[in-house]
């Protein structure tokens, strides 16, 4: 069995891109860590509800253990939030002080696997993009092996949004930013079957009530509530990744499969 650590930016990122992938590592005996960032509060107050929302949430994926490098929300927009009192907004934290703080826990956990971000966060929220600088550096200095980066097919994306359009529904997205978000399909190493695990990944999503609010959002989970997991699992199936350290071929549903020649680890796994 093997430990991967996913590293995410925010409260909630856990479920959005790897819930179903945790939950599938975990169910095969595998030792899942949770790793974020931020604790997802913009201000210096001492509010632990979307710590206590990571925490139920990773219990829900049947995570093993769960921690929070301490750094501030940086906001989404084009320019900073002024630091809060004693506390430092992760987009502009040290590189290798933050990079020291992940590789503690790479190295207590002796992991085989590292699970970040692409250069370009994903829709380039700025923590987002820290995570990818942060996640590569610490791994280097852990010496973790592997390092695999959650993103989703930018085809897809486009699909949806213009799948929105038509039904008149706000595009998860903004039209200048699905150019160049997370990755061309073409360059997408690992797509994870996760349908038997959707409804952990939905109970998850959940357990993060303060992201969910009283508008669009919420609407579209309590309808997502009434579908039954088969229909579910069918809609959600899949998670993607990408190896940086390998040449895109047959896509891979093994986040432990590295495409050495000793062949793929057991089909059930990861």
């Amino acid at each position: 069995m093997s430990t991967v650590v996913a590293f995410h930016a925010h409260p909630d990122d856990e479920v959005i891109l790897t819930g179903g992938t945790l939950a599938k590592a975990a169910a095969a005996g595998h030792r899942v860590i949770v790793v974020t960032a931020t604790d997802g509060r913009m201000d210096s107050g001492d509010d632990r509800t979307r710590l206590d929302e990571l925490l139920t949430s990773t219990g829900i994926l049947g995570a093993h253990r769960t921690e929070c490098l301490g750094y501030a929300d940086s906001g989404y927009g084009p320019d900073f939030y002024p630091d809060p009192p004693g506390r430092v907004r992760f987009g502009r934290a040290d590189v290798e002080e933050a990079a020291q703080r992940l590789a503690a826990i790479l190295r207590s956990e002796d992991a085989q696997l590292l699970l970040s971000y692409q250069a370009n966060g994903g829709y380039g929220h700025r923590d987002h993009v820290q995570v990818h600088h942060v996640g590569k550096r610490a791994a280097e200095l852990a010496g973790t092996p592997r390092v695999l980066e959650a993103t989703m097919p930018r085809e897809l994306l486009r699909r949806i949004s213009d799948l929105c359009t038509l039904l008149r529904l706000p595009s998860p997205y903004d039209p200048d930013v699905l150019g160049d978000a997370y990755a061309p399909a073409a360059s997408i190493t690992h797509r994870v079957d996760v349908r038997t695990f959707v409804g952990q990944k939905r109970d998850a999503v959940a357990a993060h009530r303060s992201q969910l609010g009283t508008g669009f959002a919420a609407r579209v989970y309590g309808a997502l509530l009434r579908v039954p997991s088969p229909i579910l699992g069918a809609i959600f199936r899949h998670e993607w990744f990408v190896d940086p350290a390998a040449t895109p071929g047959p896509l891979r549903d093994n986040i432990f499969d590295n495409g050495n020649s000793g062949g793929p680890a057991p089909s059930h796994l990861g």
